[in-house]
């Protein structure tokens, strides 16, 4: 039996490139068809995350056209890592392999031959990596390559410079619906999983159309949840802190009773203040941490669905 391959596509906003890119996903789908490497029966699956323009219309159309296309839309906006979610739950079932991969064009679709080929050497999850950087910014660039090491020094599992182009088999997708959190760092739970995986390297180009969806203050969100979502080595930090503090402390207390009982004494408002802003600081951003997880735990135990469809371009039944 051949292989059923389901690209899963999350949209948001694109109506600007969807109409350029569709044709490349069409045309990459074809060429691994002809070759042998897929099934014809293979889709591709564009998930419409809340889009306010005309991308559901798109999508509508496209699947008008060519039955390689079908789509999804969910209820509302849930931000990318539910709607790259609600695809791969959404194929599980009916496609050994799927490869996510975002609708703008930047990563290379034709990587997509190597990720198929390592799946039929064994591989069962297979992440695409960038092999460099020189397209972004230099802020862009320092700014990710950061965000790569602080993730892995605080604990958390990810692949250097892979984000969320990777093919995953249906075996693979079958352990992970087990894993039910709401706060989803897709890029660093995929790994939590196991199995047999490998990299697949490729150039990343502009984006063929429109504005990026993901600025910083995205990216920092994206790096804050990967973070408290997959690892508790901030709370230990600030627990190591404060135990340094309060050894400081306790010498300072011992110091300052050996100079009260010597008369060497200084009043001094200076280094009072000094000490009660610091020790100040350091409280709220420690409470502040330890917020931050409590506010993970309050939304994990709701056990709200993590995505909603409210229409597909097929029926699901047949």
């Amino acid at each position: 039996m051949e292989t059923r391959l389901c690209m899963v596509i999350p949209c948001y906003n694109e109506e600007e490139v969807l109409p350029t890119t569709s044709k490349m996903f069409l045309d990459e789908l074809h060429l691994l068809v002809k070759k042998g490497k897929i099934s014809d029966e293979s889709r591709i699956m564009f998930v419409n995350d809340g889009s306010k323009d005309t991308t559901w219309e798109i999508i509508k159309s496209l699947s008008k056209e060519d039955e390689h296309f079908i789509g999804i839309t969910q209820s509302r906006n849930r931000g990318h890592q539910n709607a790259v979610l609600a695809g791969l739950m959404e194929a599980k079932d009916m496609f050994d392999i799927t490869i996510s991969i975002d609708c703008d064009g930047q990563d290379d679709i034709t990587a997509m031959e190597g990720m198929v080929d390592a799946f039929h050497d064994g591989c069962e999850v297979v992440y695409g990596v960038r092999s460099s950087r020189d397209t972004d910014t230099f802020f862009k660039r320092t700014t990710a390559q950061g965000f790569y090491k602080f993730l892995n020094m605080m604990g958390a599992e990810v692949v250097y410079n892979h984000a969320d182009y990777r093919l995953i088999s249906a075996r693979v997708l079958e352990e992970f619906a087990n894993f039910k959190e709401v706060n989803l760092f897709l890029r660093g739970m995929i790994p939590l999983v196991g199995f047999k995986s490998t990299s697949v390297y490729y150039e990343r180009h502009e984006r063929i159309a429109g504005e990026s969806h993901y600025p910083l203050s995205k990216m920092l969100s994206l790096a804050f949840d990967g973070i408290t979502s997959l690892s508790v080595k901030p709370i230990r930090i600030i627990t190591w802190f404060g135990l340094l503090v309060s050894l400081l402390s306790f010498i300072g207390v011992i110091w300052a009773v050996i100079s009260n009982l010597t008369g060497h004494t200084v009043t001094g408002w200076s280094s009072t203040l000094a000490i009660m802003c610091f020790l100040g600081g350091v409280q709220l951003v420690s409470l502040g941490v330890i917020g931050e997880y409590i506010g993970k735990i309050y939304m994990e135990v709701k056990h709200r669905p993590r995505y909603i469809i409210s229409e597909r371009t097929w029926n699901k039944e047949k």
